[in-house]
C-alpha cells in the first residue's frame, strides 16, 4: 500500500533518509544522527521554522493541538478540519498579551512600590508607639520624683516642727516639775522643823496657793501632733489605689450571714435583692434576719487589702467594712450598716452618695455613677479609701485606728451587686 502524504515515514527506510535530507538548513550540518543537524553557533541570521513531518514553513498555528504547522498538515495532516489561524496573527496576539501582562505587571509593581515608600511607613507605629509611651513613663517617673521630694520636704519640715513643740513641752514640764518637786521640799521642810506657834505666823497660804496654782495641768495639743494633712496628696493617694487594686483580694459572700431578702450566686459572689423573704434559709446565729446585710467569709487585721465591687445594675446598696460584732437580730441600728460605731459604708440610694459611720452621715458629690467600686484597707496608715478604678476618683477617704479584724461588709435593696474576682 502506497504512504499517504503527511505521514511518518518508517524508521531507517529511503523515504526517512530523504525527509531527513530535506529538513536540512541551508549552513547546517548534520550530526549525532539526528534530524536536521545542530545549529552554529550565533548564525548570522536565524532561519524560519519548518514542520518536521513536511519540511515545510509553520506558517499556520492550530488552535487545537495548540502547536505551529504547516499548509501540508492543514490539508492532509494531522490538523485537518481543526481551527487554525496564520502563525503571524496568533504571534501578534501573544505580543499583545505578553504586553498587557507587562503593563499589570507595572502597575502592580507601582502600586507596592507605593505601598512600600508611603502606606509602609506610616503603619510602622511600633516605634512611635515605644517613643510615646517611653514619654510618657519619662514624665510619670518626673512627676512623681517632683511630687516625692516636696512630700518629703514637707513631711520633714512638720517632722521638725512637731519634734520642736514636744521639746518645748518636754522642758516646760520638766521646769513644772522641778517647781513643784522644791516647793513640795519646802513645805515638808515646814511641817517637819516648825513647832506649832511658828507653823502659824511664818506661813503665807496665799503665796504657796499662787505659786502652786500658776503651773497649770497638762492638756492635749493639736501642736504636739503630726499634721496628716501636710502629706495628703491626691496624685499619690491614686496612684497607690490603682496600683494596690491591681491585685485585689478573692473575696467571697458568707452564706450563714445573707439576710432573708437576698439570693446568693453558686460562686459567692453575687448577692441579688428579691421582694419576698427566700425561703430555705435555715437558721443561724450569723443570719441577719432583718436588715438585706451580708458579711464575707473573710477578714483583715493588718497590712494592708483590697477588693472591687461591680455596682453597676443596683440603685441602692451599701459597701464597706464592719467588725465581727455587728448585731444580726432585729432592725434596730445595731445591725444597720453605717448606724453603729462597728460599721463604716459607703452607700447609694437613688443616685445620692454617702459615707456612714456610726450614724454620721457625710454626703459625697460625684458627677456620675461608678460601676465600679474598689474599698483598700490600710491598717498601719489607718485609712479606708473607697476608689472608683475606671475613672481613678477617690470617692472618700476615711481615717480610723481599727482595733479588730473587718470583714468587707455588703447591702443590697435593688438588683444585685457582685465581688469582682
Amino acid at each position: 500500500m502506497a504512504q499517504e502524504i503527511g505521514e511518518l515515514p518508517p524508521p531507517g527506510s529511503a523515504a526517512e533518509s530523504e525527509a531527513s535530507g530535506a529538513r536540512e538548513y541551508p549552513g547546517e550540518g548534520r550530526s549525532n544522527g539526528t534530524c536536521g543537524g545542530d545549529l552554529a553557533p550565533e548564525p548570522p541570521e536565524k532561519a524560519a521554522e519548518r514542520c518536521p513531518q513536511h519540511a515545510l514553513e509553520l506558517g499556520w498555528f492550530c488552535c487545537t493541538e495548540r502547536r505551529p504547522v504547516c499548509a501540508q498538515c492543514l490539508s492532509r495532516g494531522g490538523c485537518q478540519g481543526h481551527r487554525v489561524r496564520p502563525i503571524q496573527e496568533a504571534a501578534a496576539d501573544v505580543r499583545n498579551k505578553i504586553v498587557d501582562q507587562c503593563e499589570k505587571l507595572q502597575l502592580q509593581s507601582a502600586a507596592i512600590t507605593k505601598y512600600v515608600e508611603e502606606v509602609l511607613p506610616r503603619k510602622n507605629v511600633a516605634s512611635c508607639a515605644r517613643e510615646v509611651l517611653i514619654q510618657r513613663l519619662i514624665f510619670v517617673r518626673n512627676v512623681c520624683e517632683n511630687e516625692e521630694q516636696q512630700l518629703l520636704e514637707k513631711a520633714h519640715a512638720e517632722e521638725e516642727r512637731a519634734n520642736q513643740s514636744i521639746l518645748t513641752q518636754r522642758a516646760h514640764w520638766t521646769e513644772a516639775l522641778q517647781k513643784l518637786a522644791t516647793l513640795r521640799t519646802y513645805l515638808v521642810g515646814i511641817i517637819t522643823n516648825m513647832d506649832d506657834c511658828d507653823l502659824v505666823v511664818s506661813i503665807q497660804k496665799e503665796c504657796l496657793t499662787e505659786e502652786a496654782e500658776g503651773i497649770l495641768e497638762p492638756q492635749e495639743s493639736e501642736k504636739l501632733n503630726f499634721n496628716q494633712k501636710c502629706v495628703h496628696s491626691p496624685l499619690l493617694s491614686r496612684l497607690w489605689a490603682s496600683a494596690i487594686l491591681c491585685c485585689s483580694e478573692d473575696i467571697h459572700i458568707n452564706e450563714r450571714t445573707i439576710g432573708p431578702l437576698l439570693a446568693l450566686s453558686e460562686d459567692k459572689k453575687t448577692l441579688t435583692f428579691i421582694p419576698k423573704k427566700a425561703k430555705g434559709y435555715p437558721d443561724d446565729p450569723e443570719r441577719f434576719d432583718g436588715w438585706p446585710n451580708a458579711l464575707a467569709r473573710e477578714s483583715f487585721q493588718k497590712g494592708v487589702h483590697a477588693w472591687r465591687i461591680n455596682v453597676e445594675k443596683s440603685n441602692a446598696y451599701k459597701l464597706g467594712i464592719s467588725y465581727s460584732s455587728l448585731q444580726r437580730k432585729g432592725l434596730g441600728d445595731e445591725d444597720r450598716l453605717g448606724y453603729n460605731p462597728v460599721s463604716w459604708v459607703f452607700s447609694c440610694f437613688d443616685k445620692k452618695f454617702s459615707f456612714s459611720h456610726n450614724s454620721h452621715h457625710q454626703s459625697v458629690e460625684l458627677l456620675k455613677c461608678p460601676t465600679q467600686i474598689g474599698v483598700l484597707v490600710d491598717f498601719e496608715g489607718g485609712e479606708l479609701l473607697f476608689y472608683d478604678p475606671n475613672s481613678c476618683v477617690i470617692l472618700h477617704l476615711h481615717r480610723e485606728i481599727f482595733i479588730a479584724p473587718v470583714y468587707p461588709v455588703l447591702a443590697v435593696a435593688d438588683q444585685s451587686v457582685s465581688l469582682v474576682q
